[in-house]
């Protein structure tokens, strides 16, 4: 998994495709490809005789090139790194940022893929892909891309619950001024915290309550734990938020049926 920080500190989980996934993709492309080339050879066999020896073999080769990298290459620039063999095994190429691929990386797959697929018989793309951690090919090592699992089992909301003996303290607590950046760094951080090592996940809590106290009045009963802090603080930010989210609903609604009463609502 990789993971990118976006310009909130917000980190991304990213999962590339594993090196069966992109296997069976890239075959399913090659049947693809191979196809509509038998497909244009069988027009152009029809119209053998009248043509000549040279033109046969320029048409061939201009067969190829259009099969195995003009098609390609137009089908991944305008679908943003989608393919037939990638939308049938739920990946899509993606920068290595994280971003939708241009013309300039669909490109340079479609040539150096023509290299390491056809003229190697896809041996020098499975012998690159194994050895990368991101099951990239030689392509995508030179494009600066890599392929992105887009079928990703979504997680569940966290719900962050007030441990009970801070519920008295956090009620009564100022947390109106905690920015949302800092929010939704906290809250990220108890969601994978039980996926980290203990020393980092320690490091990052005191981090992260250090950097929300400075937004909450007054601070919490000696002997808080740091992630208690957070997950009370939290919790009660959501709570008042929901709080205030339902009572704009209900004054809508209020309004809503106060306007229905007026005399020119009656008269429609």
């Amino acid at each position: 998994m990789s993971s990118i920080i976006t310009g909130e500190a917000v980190v991304l989980e990213l999962r590339p495709a594993s090196f069966a996934a992109r296997a069976l993709g890239l075959l399913l492309d090659v049947v693809v490809n191979v196809a509509l080339l038998w497909i244009i050879v069988s027009l152009v066999a029809a119209a053998a005789p009248k043509l000549d020896d040279a033109a046969l073999r320029a048409l061939f080769t201009v067969a190829v090139v259009f099969s195995f990298v003009v098609v390609p290459v137009g089908v991944e620039t305008l679908s943003r790194g989608l393919s037939v063999g990638k939308l049938a095994t739920g990946l899509r190429i993606v920068r290595d940022d994280g971003g939708s691929i241009r013309f300039r990386h669909a490109l340079i797959r479609g040539l150096v893929g023509f290299l390491e697929i056809y003229a190697t018989l896809g041996g020098l793309a499975v012998a690159v892909a194994l050895f990368n951690g991101k099951s990239k090919r030689l392509g995508d090592l030179v494009a600066g891309t890599y392929a992105l699992r887009r079928r990703v089992r979504a997680e569940p909301p966290v719900l962050h619950r007030v441990p009970y003996q801070l519920q008295p303290w956090v009620a009564a607590a100022d947390i109106g001024r905690i920015p949302d950046a800092a929010a939704r760094r906290a809250s990220l951080f108890l969601r994978q915290a039980g996926r980290m090592a203990p020393a980092s996940r320690a490091a990052l809590a005191q981090s992260l309550a250090t950097e929300v106290a400075a937004h909450v009045a007054p601070p919490p009963p000696a002997g808080t734990g740091p992630e208690d802090y957070l997950a009370a603080v939290l919790g009660e930010r959501s709570r008042r938020e929901l709080g205030r989210l339902e009572a704009a609903r209900e004054r809508s609604t209020r309004l809503g049926a106060r306007l229905r009463r007026l005399p020119h609502a009656r008269s429609r």
